[in-house]
């Protein structure tokens, strides 16, 4: 499948990416900003932890009953809402109007309000603009097919997981959440890679 700059745009801009408690990235999913989208991405989300969870989301309107359904009700689920001024310089620049206000919305269990909270997937976002240069704004470096802009996110992730240190962490995300003891290599992504050749063949 080909795709426009404009139809890539949509597919960078609705990709969704859940954090966990060591930093490590769940779950992620490229599509649109529907309901249909956001309950599987959800329900994949919920089968990969066992406890009972808090989720913040932004305000779209499609998590209210992807968030409670996908969990069964166990979740402490809170939507964050930043209130954005006008921008005077409207459609002509990328960056977000100035940001007047948040208002935190609980939706269903007891979230703590301390951790309310957006910033963790927002900087995986800047993360990814800007160790991906598919992500790029203004440039011709965009995916042209959602196949290889997929396979893209999928190597990022499981770079950011299992290779790269962080240093908060001091070690990967996947090692501070014993999932692995110890640090994979480049080397390790690349013979990964191999293996799922090898499945699809």
């Amino acid at each position: 499948m080909i795709l426009t700059h404009d139809q890539i745009a949509d597919a960078q801009r609705d990709c969704l990416i859940t954090i966990g408690d060591f930093d490590e990235v769940i779950s992620w999913m490229v599509g649109g900003r529907d309901a249909g989208f956001a309950q599987a991405f959800l329900e994949d989300v919920a089968s990969r932890v066992s406890n009972r969870v808090q989720v913040t989301t932004d305000g779209h309107k499609m998590y209210l009953n992807a968030v409670p359904d996908s969990f069964g009700g166990q979740v402490d689920y809170a939507q964050l809402v930043k209130i954005y001024g006008n921008d005077p310089e409207g459609q002509k620049r990328y960056s977000p109007a100035r940001i007047l206000g948040i208002e935190t919305h609980v939706i269903s269990g007891a979230p703590d309000f301390e951790h309310i909270s957006t910033s963790y997937v927002e900087r995986q976002n800047l993360n990814m603009r800007m160790n991906m240069r598919r992500f790029t704004r203004l440039t011709n470096a965009f995916s042209k097919k959602l196949e290889n802009h997929c396979h893209m996110l999928a190597i990022f992730h499981v770079h950011h997981n299992f290779v790269r240190i962080h240093q908060t962490l001091r070690v990967t995300p996947a090692m501070e959440a014993g999932i692995t003891t110890r640090l994979w290599s480049v080397w390790d992504l690349v013979q990964l890679s191999g293996r799922s050749q090898a499945l699809v063949a």
